[in-house]
């Protein structure tokens, strides 16, 4: 694996731009892997942040036994940059995760064309917004290609490479292929569309989710536990096709002609014409802050990363199987 990412990357290193929680985990994830990456953030503080932060999630997955090396070796492959043309000096790849707005992604664009080398790939974060709006009419179109994660990136393997219809195709394998050398898992979404996958797949869960509170079917612990307790049990090693496949005697087929007037009806039932209310957003925020206040959301973040961490764990034993 080191060997590749030396080959692939000949020695240089990796800018991330925007530091935030995304930001900072992508450096963890690229520092953990062997690279030396460079931070930047247009807002100082938030980049001085970012290495105690890492520190701080270094020393859980140490004490998960995620870490093959101890962590002065992989803080020590961070550095903190005061401008965006140090951040992307010599780099081989920058991962952009600013704020998820395309006037600001634009801004950044035009700004990383005016100090980038004719060779830097630009990656961007972003959940759901195309590279196609905010990133065309520049020399640096071709280099530019969403590599889209889950939050946060160090934990949760799965990227989204998503070129735009000007992106090189030598861009999208060198990005498949850097994710790939990293231990993320790729999936290559081969048209533009908003949301790409992962957020489509979501956004169809969250519009049912809130609808069926709305409706006074289950409130949201009630729905909570339904995907916690019993649908995220099976997603959590397998997708949703896999799942069907193997919950019928004949297969996906046979799953398809027994339930598909089921979810053919569930559908027709639903329009989805609706917003989410602000009474109805009331509501929910008031259901979760029964079960969670303000003031324990970022206690409550880091145990998520800590059951995250001990789920990786667990998943390396059965993933040899």
């Amino acid at each position: 694996m080191k060997h590749e990412l030396e080959t692939l990357t000949q020695g240089r290193p990796v800018a991330i731009v925007g530091a935030g929680l995304v930001g900072s985990g992508w450096a963890l994830l690229f520092a953990r892997a062997g690279l030396a990456v460079r931070i930047y953030d247009a807002n100082p503080a938030i980049s001085n942040a970012a290495v105690p932060l890492i520190e701080q999630q270094i020393g859980d997955l140490t004490a998960h036994g995620l870490l093959s090396e101890p962590a002065d070796a992989i803080l020590a492959r961070l550095t903190v940059c005061d401008s965006l043309a140090h951040a992307v000096e010599g780099a081989v790849y920058v991962q952009e995760s600013i704020l998820e707005r395309t006037d600001v992604k634009r801004a950044l664009m035009l700004e990383l064309e005016a100090v980038a080398a004719p060779d830097l790939i630009i990656g961007s974060s972003t959940s759901g917004i195309p590279a196609s709006a905010f990133a065309l009419g520049l020399n640096i179109t071709p280099r530019v290609v969403i590599a889209h994660p889950v939050n946060p990136p160090y934990l949760v393997p799965v990227v989204e490479i998503v070129p735009s219809p000007e992106t090189a195709p030598e861009v999208v394998a060198f990005t498949a292929a850097l994710m790939d050398a990293v231990g993320q898992s790729v999936v290559h979404v081969r048209k533009e569309v908003d949301g790409f996958v992962l957020n489509r797949l979501q956004a169809v869960l969250l519009r049912e989710a809130w609808a069926l509170v709305e409706d006074g079917v289950a409130s949201c612990e009630d729905i909570d536990k339904t995907v916690r307790d019993g649908l995220g049990w099976r997603w959590s090693f397998m997708g949703p096709f896999e799942t069907i496949d193997l919950n019928a005697v004949g297969g996906v087929a046979d799953y398809a002609q027994r339930l598909g007037p089921l979810y053919r009806g569930i559908a027709d039932s639903r329009t989805h014409e609706r917003e989410w209310s602000p009474e109805l957003i009331a509501n929910i925020e008031a259901q979760r802050r029964e079960f969670l206040a303000h003031d324990q959301l970022e206690t409550r973040r880091a145990w998520r990363d800590r059951a995250l961490m001990a789920f990786s764990a667990q998943r390396r034993t059965f993933e040899r199987d």
